[in-house]
């Protein structure tokens, strides 16, 4: 499908159209940055508004949510209290955010961050400070503080205590301080003051209870905080060794990825946000606040080009300490691997509705969990060992319990590459013979041989050969079709699908091999519209769900490889300069992009974030 074509079906969230018309209550996703202490994160709109925060880790139930539901998500504005412009950019080389307010009388900012502290009990607090300068004439400003706790399901208590407000529910306690009064009103907090050129005021927000006690955050210790915070960040990402031509966007990526990153135990979600839709009014709304095997091992590849060794191995430790069998558990119909886990390596997603929750811009259901958890999907294999193949390679040499973790993966592959699965793109429409599902075994079974022959480590390396060289046989004769000249999304079929990309991207055929430029060529035909990737047509292949989806951003992102390792080097390049258009103020990316370019899908998402970096390094390289 175009994007001529799928302007035509009509939006059913554009003005007119049925649900979604009020688009005053809901900023577009793409009108927001994020924070985080890479515990949590929260998402800041542009009109000063925290409108997604979950506390105290990325899956826990939020905080504050008005972005799937503006009037019971519960939210903490912050803004100035008169018509003003608005624009918002990070602190060069940090995630600390900033979202400027320029009006008549004069300009304020709101410096937005959480500061990153070690395994000390002061990481328990999950601090987060709101700054307010005045930087030129005067403002007011006004504060709302509304939090709505699990989801907006618990009710709860909000008192004054010692200059502090502190909002207490069942499960979670929360205190405010403010270097400015407080007044409460009902179960939120308000504050209304004025600054005047070179005045600031300090709001922060910090869990309290237990071990943690509650502690002012005067205006010295936020100045503190923040210097803190950019080192930090400043000292990170100057261990980047990218020195290409698109510095800026890579090292953007690189920062968000890291937000992604649980620190306590190494993990690296999809993205920190649920059910923000695919398509308004569609149902194609999902919870991504969990570890995909395949989107974290590719977030392995994608950290250790740029020279991030300690993110790799900290995902290693993730592996091993919580993705391991159970030894009292036969393995399921699944395999050995889950396709993904909890952020603390738990198996068990159950996935439900949230039907008090109308969705962003009425785009319910707003689901948490993820069934997807009991899909098979055989491509995980191949990623997965593609990663710590590339982490010997790259890191830090693979353990002996690392490598003996390898063969049973490789074992279990042998026997099992050749059954229909759900695939990469996590259909519910039944079990299908995947191309990319059997490229990805091949994937990993290749690397584990290669990485044998390079460590002199013990391997079958005849059966595994056997295995790899009729995984290839059957995805030359079965994955191509005559009639479309070209490889095709499934065993059989005439389906184009974009995830073919990773063919020569994976070194499985060659970038200049005549079926794979045909291809290629096709993929461009049907797929492509201004550098943007469709998955497939859920038309012409059905999967189970109602409605239209974008394009899907990392596809993009692999068609800009392709045709560097074609070497069409004029075409990737201008394809990739056209993506990068589709990027927010920020440079961030959500899953998918619509028609009229806007972000679809949950943001920031790692997929498209760890696509662009690799794109970036191999034309850059290709490039000279």
């Amino acid at each position: 499908m175009t994007l001529e074509a799928e302007a035509a079906a009509g939006d059913p969230g554009a003005p007119g159209g049925c649900p979604g018309t009020d688009t005053t209550r809901y900023l577009p996703v793409a009108d927001h940055g994020l924070i985080g202490d890479l515990r949590s994160a929260a998402l800041v709109g542009t009109n000063g508004t925290i409108d997604w925060y979950c506390c105290t880790r990325f899956d826990a139930p939020s905080v504050f949510a008005s972005i799937l539901d503006a009037d019971r998500g519960g939210s903490f504005e912050l803004a100035a209290d008169l018509p003003a412009r608005t624009k918002q950019f990070y602190f060069p080389d940090t995630n600390v955010l900033i979202t400027r307010f320029f009006a008549e009388d004069g300009v304020g900012e709101i410096q937005d961050f959480m500061p990153v502290v070690d395994d000390s009990r002061e990481a328990d607090r999950h601090r987060l400070i709101r700054r307010v300068v005045c930087v030129r004439g005067s403002l007011p400003f006004r504060a709302r503080v509304a939090p709505r706790f699990d989801y907006g399901t618990q009710p709860h208590t909000v008192q004054a205590l010692g200059g502090q407000a502190i909002f207490e529910s069942p499960t979670l306690t929360l205190a405010l301080t403010s270097t400015v009064p407080l007044e409460i009103t009902g179960p939120d907090v308000w504050s209304l003051f004025k600054l005047h050129e070179g005045e600031s005021a300090v709001f922060a927000l910090d869990r309290v209870g237990e071990d943690v006690a509650p502690r002012f955050c005067p205006l010295t210790e936020a100045e503190h905080q923040f210097n803190a915070t950019v080192g930090y960040w400043r000292r990170w990402v100057s261990r980047s060794r990218y020195r290409g031509r698109w510095r800026e966007m890579v090292h953007r990526s690189a920062l968000t990825l890291k937000l992604l990153t649980y620190a306590p135990t190494g993990a690296i979600i999809a993205a920190p946000t649920t059910s923000l839709p695919e398509q308004i009014g569609g149902e194609r709304n999902w919870d991504y606040r969990f570890v995909w095997i395949r989107d974290a091992a590719f977030c392995v590849y994608a950290m250790l080009r740029l020279g991030f060794t300690d993110e790799a191995e900290a995902f290693m430790g993730y592996l091993s300490e919580h993705v391991r069998d159970d030894p009292s558990v036969a393995i399921g119909p699944t395999g050995p691997l889950q396709i993904m886990y909890g952020i603390d390596g738990r198996h068990e997603l159950p996935e439900r509705e949230l039907s008090h929750l109308e969705g962003y811009r009425g785009s319910a259901p707003v689901r948490i969990g993820n069934d997807a958890v009991n899909q098979l999907q055989l491509d995980i294999y191949g990623a997965l060992i593609d990663s710590l193949y590339l982490y010997d390679k790259w890191g830090r040499p693979i353990s002996s319990a690392h490598w003996d973790r390898i063969c049973e993966l490789v074992e279990w592959v042998c026997e099992h590459w050749d059954q229909p699965d759900e695939g990469v793109w996590e259909t519910r429409g039944g079990r299908k013979a995947f191309l990319y599902s059997r490229l990805m075994c091949w994937v990993a079974i290749e690397r584990a041989m290669r990485l044998a022959q390079h460590r002199g480590l013990p391997a079958d390396q005849v059966r595994w050969g056997q295995a790899r060289d009729a995984i290839y046989r059957r995805i030359m004769s079965r994955g191509w079709s005559e009639k479309r000249h070209a490889f095709v999304q499934y065993e059989g079929g005439d389906v184009l699908d974009a995830s073919v990309l990773m063919m020569p991207l994976a070194k499985f055929i060659s970038p200049i091999d005549p079926k794979w430029l045909a291809t290629l060529d096709a993929l461009g035909e049907d797929l492509v519209s201004d550098s943007l990737v469709y998955r497939y047509d859920p038309q012409a292949s059905p999967d189970g769900l109602r409605g239209e989806e974008g394009t899907f951003s990392i596809c993009s992102f692999w068609y800009v490889e392709a045709l560097t390792r074609a070497g069409r080097l004029d075409e990737a390049r201008l394809a990739f300069e056209k993506m990068l258009t589709y990027a927010n103020h920020l440079g961030l990316y959500a899953e998918e992009i619509g028609h009229t370019g806007e972000q679809r899908g949950n943001f920031p998402q790692a997929f498209t974030h760890l696509s662009l970096i690799s794109a970036a390094f191999n034309l850059d390289r290709a490039l000279g």
